[in-house]
């Protein structure tokens, strides 16, 4: 039985956590998800990282996007709310 070295870590488990994290609590790191999950895969198809880890980057990257979308939204609202307030006055 031989094993396969390959020559860098992972990142798969970072971009998972990191894509739940910026999907549940702080949306901040969804973005950081997505592009650490990206790298990973490029790795993996690079045959620089296992590939036994793309289900893992690939679920961190996703999340990462959904995450960096409400993300997007929850901004464009608050500006919607600012522009608002503002043009009401006193």
């Amino acid at each position: 039985m031989t094993f396969q070295t390959y020559p860098e870590q992972s990142q798969a488990t970072l971009a998972l956590v990191l894509g739940i994290l910026g999907f549940v609590l702080c949306g901040v790191l969804a973005p950081f998800a997505w592009s650490i999950g990206s790298k990973e895969l490029a790795a993996i198809d690079n045959g620089l990282r296992d590939p036994a880890n793309r289900g893992t980057a690939n679920a961190g990257k996703i999340l990462g996007m959904i995450g960096t979308i409400f993300l997007g939204i929850a901004v464009v609202a608050v500006i919607v709310v600012l522009v608002f307030a503002v043009a009401a006055g006193p």
